[in-house]
């Protein structure tokens, strides 16, 4: 069971971490251990590092583009919200020149 409270890990540990996989030839879970952190943790950020890198399984995105996503949604989302606006007052407007 995992606990309640994840541990915050930073970029530099994270970027470390994953060059000694690369450097040492040890596996993911050996690294994780001798750090001791999960081995689900360190395989994220291994695999987030090859994509990034270009690296990583085909369909795979890059942090640039997982937070340029992250934008376009938001953006998607505040779209739809003034078209439903406009729609409501578009019909608002015409109920009043109707009589």
């Amino acid at each position: 069971m995992g606990s309640k409270y994840t541990k915050r890990y930073t970029e530099e540990f994270k970027r470390d971490a994953i060059a000694l996989v690369d450097s040492s030839g040890r596996t993911v879970t050996a690294v994780a251990r001798e750090l001791g952190i999960s081995s689900e943790s360190l395989r994220g950020w291994y695999r987030r590092a090859k994509a990034d890198r270009d690296e990583g399984e085909s369909g795979e995105l890059t942090s640039a583009e997982r937070e340029e996503l992250k934008r376009l949604r938001k953006e998607v989302r505040e779209q739809q919200q003034t078209i439903e606006i406009l729609k409501k007052a578009t019909a608002f407007f015409v109920k009043e020149n109707d009589r």
